[in-house]
């Protein structure tokens, strides 16, 4: 018979059965791990930083030793002896160094010039053959320090030989001179003793001033200068290439860049200033020397100094050739020198450059074009902020020409270069846009994808080609199996072997084989476009998603010539100053040009095929507004203008499919209509007051065509726009009383009669109630009745005889559309009236009826009449205690209203929880009243 243990029994002996199969299980993972890492090939050195693949991951030399735990942090260790050894030889040659620079300034003098000879002879010999003594004792440090002594020594000694043996010459040029032996003298120690890192550096430092001096004494002009600096940052660039040790090639890269920039800068300033072309040849020999360096580096130098070189060749290059016609034209017109200079340098992509020096080159390229183009950003934005200054005196005349009517005080004789700068990137991106393929198959050697490294981190998969069962996925450069984002799970098929295929790979090729790709995985690069390609965003590795794909390069392409060549035709016109009228003109055929290209490409999709429709209206519209604002001089141009846009915008949203661009066309042209019947009613010379009503036959029109679209996307936005043109209005009316009172009853017909379709009778309905009790109160007013009881009581008790009738009907009614329309016909005027008068009578009355409400509606749990109720007895209430309230609060001190709100804060601050608990509870019970 089989014994069946209790249940407590059994449960216990799972429990340790697991544990038992979990610690196993870690175990074989850890062990699993450190095989994974003895297997995959070494990494190539990166740069320190987080790596994530190795948390938990055995240390070396420990197999199927366990992980710390993410966040272990392993506790201070002592201070290394090596380290203390360290810190004592730094002070110990510091004191040493501070001796004999006190030696040499203060004891020169008390010893003769055989005495002075031997010390320093002796001393300087001894600290420079010390350290090969201590190296061959593997004291490493030690010589270090000594070595550091004996450069402090070689200083003063050649401080010691000008004081006494050369007194009378330059200070300067002997500098010069000292510092070049100085320089041969520690390049041939370091050499001699290779294990020392201070030397080289040292003599690397020295090495940049003999040039740079000898020339500042022997007076030469700043070209020569310019080329000494440069000479030195060439012999930099070549240590910083072929030079032993890091310390050395950091040391001359350093020195180097802040060479190579002053010898450019000296280049450049010589030719901005040149007075002739003649004058810019020289610098700009110098500048196109400099950027030959600066390539001739690129080709050994890593990617980012590459990159680097690439940038500073490439605006040297604009700068010595752009300079010579920039010194025969006239000062405005030279930045078309550059800006040619600047295109020009594109011709080095089909060079046999290093592709990450092309690339440098062409951020120069482009760098100089943006720099050009900002050059012109001043006077476009003053040719469309510039009409804002006409708003202060409307209809005051016609101008005489463009500039005139900007009003801005910008020197446009000196823009004259302005729009062909941007007429000429207009017409390069336009270009760009047009014949893309060509300019892709052009550079498709630059911007080519990288080839993945043993580490996966590049294109699409992570294992190298041709190692069967390593992590990842091969790449289809490799001939392998592209899976976007695969990698780091071994048996993935790679190229070459018979692995695994690629879910859904597809082709004549049998699985594993080469060129067996992915789903998605399309033939061309990333740049080639187009919209069957896959979207830019989609799979691929981190590198690839962070490119945008061909088709937005191309549209952005597209748009950015659309903008430039906009802007490039209405600066021309303001430097050109061309007539009022042609301005005008020309500014509204533009908004129909672009507008014309917005509804060609409107709903285009998603991708960057939708960027030139997009920019388009953008434009269009910044373009409507400017215009619109320059016709504001003139009342027939005022009128022409936005007649002229309305018709426009209102044909674009119907030439426009259905989508964003529709409704954005139609309710411009809602503005339009609206702004065309505030100018009626200026030429009808009708006060703002009565021109309100004038303006609502634009708002009545959108309830129409409301009506007209129903449920169509558009009919809200543009009902929207009419609601905002009514809101207009009223603010027209405000000043006249009897006026307001009309336009608010005007604006209740609208909303009632957009509250007859059933889609808007939920908000429309409410809105005209208010609007007409509204109109209603403000009608009083104006009539000055002081007794609105007589006129709001005969609407009141009607208004609840029928809420009370609905509410037995149904039971469920909101008690706000029973009795809240009814109550606050009277409550609201009736409360008005009481806050102004002197009387006790009214507000006694109206407290009371409010009480009376307020306790009807807790009796009967009824929301409107508990809160009309109450909200109406508050503000009666404070209204005939707030005398009192001022007369005691100024008899009170000054401390104590703070000392008692700070009291109050703490009770709250203390009872906060109870407080919420309160508000929820107060929150429930008002919502589940009717």
């Amino acid at each position: 018979m089989e014994h069946v243990p209790p249940p407590a029994e059994e449960l216990a002996r799972l429990d340790r059965e697991l544990a038992e199969l979990d610690a196993r299980r870690a175990q074989l993972l850890t062990r699993r791990a450190w095989l994974l890492a003895a297997l995959r090939p070494p990494a190539p050195t990166a740069a320190p930083g987080w790596n994530p693949s190795a948390w938990g991951a055995p240390a070396a030399g420990s197999p199927g030793a366990p992980a710390q735990p993410w966040g272990y942090v392993p506790p201070k260790q002592p201070s290394a002896p090596r380290s203390a050894q360290n810190v004592l030889l730094t002070l110990g040659g510091l004191l040493l160094t501070i001796a004999a620079i006190a030696f040499t300034l203060v004891s020169w003098g008390s010893m003769g010039i055989g005495g002075r000879s031997a010390v320093l002879a002796l001393v300087t010999v001894g600290a420079l053959a010390a350290p090969a003594v201590l190296l061959r004792r593997g004291l490493t440090a030690t010589a270090e320090a000594l070595a550091a002594l004996a450069l402090v020594l070689t200083l003063l000694d050649a401080y010691a030989v000008h004081a006494v043996a050369a007194p009378d010459t330059d200070g300067l040029g002997f500098t010069a001179v000292a510092a070049g032996v100085l320089a041969a003298l520690w390049t041939a120690y370091g050499l001699a003793l290779g294990k020392l890192h201070l030397p080289l550096p040292a003599a690397v430092v020295l090495a940049q001033w003999p040039l740079l001096f000898g020339a500042w004494v022997a007076g030469a002009p700043a070209l020569v200068v310019g080329w000494a600096l440069l000479a030195t940052a060439v012999l930099d660039g070549a240590i910083a290439l072929w030079g032993k040790g890091t310390g050395t090639r950091v040391t001359a890269c350093v020195g180097g860049s802040v060479m190579a920039f002053s010898a450019l800068m000296v280049g450049l300033t010589l030719s901005v200033t040149a007075s002739g072309p003649l004058g810019a040849l020289a610098p700009g020999a110098l500048l196109l020397t400099g950027a030959a360096a600066a390539l001739a580096g690129a080709w050994r130098a890593p990617r980012g100094f590459a990159r680097a070189g690439g940038v500073v060749a490439g605006l040297a290059v604009v700068a010595a050739v752009g300079g010579v016609p920039a010194a025969a034209v006239p000062e405005d017109w030279g930045v078309l020198a550059y800006l040619s200079a600047g295109l020009a340098l594109t011709a080095f992509v089909r060079t046999g450059l290093p592709r990450n020096a092309v690339l440098g080159v062409l951020v120069a390229s482009a760098a100089v074009v943006a720099g050009a183009l900002a050059g012109a950003l001043p006077g476009l934005a003053a040719v469309l902020l510039g009409p804002v200054t006409l708003l202060s005196d409307v209809w005051a005349g016609s101008p005489e020409g463009f500039r005139a009517a900007l009003g801005s005080t910008l020197p446009w004789t000196g823009l004259a270069a302005a729009p062909v700068v941007l007429a000429v990137s207009a017409g390069l991106l336009g270009s760009a846009y047009r014949w893309w393929p060509s300019l892709a198959r052009i550079a498709a050697p630059l911007i080519a994808r990288e080839e993945p490294g043993p580490a996966g981190a590049a294109a699409y998969g992570a294992g190298p080609a041709g190692s069967a069962g390593a992590p990842g996925a091969g790449t289809p450069e490799a001939g392998g199996a592209a899976v976007p984002g695969a990698g780091g799970e071994p048996g993935a098929g790679t190229a070459g072997t018979g692995g695994t295929p690629a879910p859904g790979a597809s082709g004549p090729e049998a699985p594993g084989a080469p060129g067996a790709a992915a789903p998605g995985a399309s033939g061309g690069p990333w740049y080639a476009g187009g919209r069957a390609g896959a979207p830019w965003y989609a799979g691929g590795a981190p590198a690839a998603r962070r490119r945008p794909s061909g088709a937005a390069l191309r549209g952005a392409a597209g748009a950015g010539a659309a903008v430039l060549g906009w802007g490039a035709l209405l600066l021309a016109g303001a430097v050109l100053d061309v007539p009022y009228a042609v301005a005008v003109a020309g500014e509204t055929v533009l908004v129909a040009g672009l507008l014309a290209l917005a509804v060609r490409g409107a709903g285009s999709g998603r991708d960057g095929s939708a960027a030139v429709p997009v920019t388009a209206l953008v434009v269009a519209l910044a373009g409507a507004v400017s215009a619109g604002l320059l016709s504001l001089a003139s009342e027939g141009a005022s009128y022409a203008v936005f007649g002229a846009l309305t018709a426009l915008l209102a044909g674009a949203s119907v030439r426009a499919g259905a989508g964003v661009e529709r409704a954005v066309f139609a309710v411009a042209a809602t503005v339009g209509g609206t702004v065309l019947t505030g100018f009626a009613g200026r030429s009808l010379e009708l006060a703002p007051h009565e021109a309100a009503p004038l303006v609502l036959l634009v708002p009545a029109l959108t309830v129409l065509f409301g009506a007209r679209l129903r449920r169509n996307p558009v009919a809200l936005p543009v009902e929207l726009t009419g609601a905002l043109g009514a809101l207009v209005a009223v603010g027209l009316a405000v000043p006249d009383t009897p006026f307001l009172a009309l336009v608010l009853a005007l604006c209740g017909v609208l909303a009632a009669g957009a509250a007859v379709r059933p889609e808007r009778r939920q908000v429309a309905g409410y809105l005209a109630a208010a609007l007409f009790v509204l109109a209603t109160w403000v009608r009083l007013a104006a009539s000055e009745v002081s007794f609105p009881e007589a006129y709001t009581l005969p609407v009141t008790v009607p208004a609840l005889v029928v809420g009370f009738l609905r509410r037995r009907k149904d039971p469920e009614a909101s008690s706000w559309t029973a009795y809240g329309p009814g109550l606050a016909a009277t409550l609201l005027p009736s409360l008005a009236v009481a806050w102004t008068d002197p009387d006790w009578q009214r507000p006694l009355l109206l407290g009371v009826a409010a009480l009376a409400v307020t306790l009807l509606g807790a009796r009967h749990r009824l929301q409107a009449l508990l809160l009309l109720g109450g909200a109406v007895l508050a503000l009666d209430g404070l209204h005939e205690l707030a005398p009192y309230v001022v007369q005691v609060a100024g008899a009170l001190p000054r401390w104590l209203p703070p000392a008692l709100a700070g009291l109050l804060l703490l009770v709250v601050g203390a009872t906060y929880e109870q407080r919420l608990r309160d508000a929820r509870r107060l929150k429930d019970a008002l919502g589940r009243m009717r």
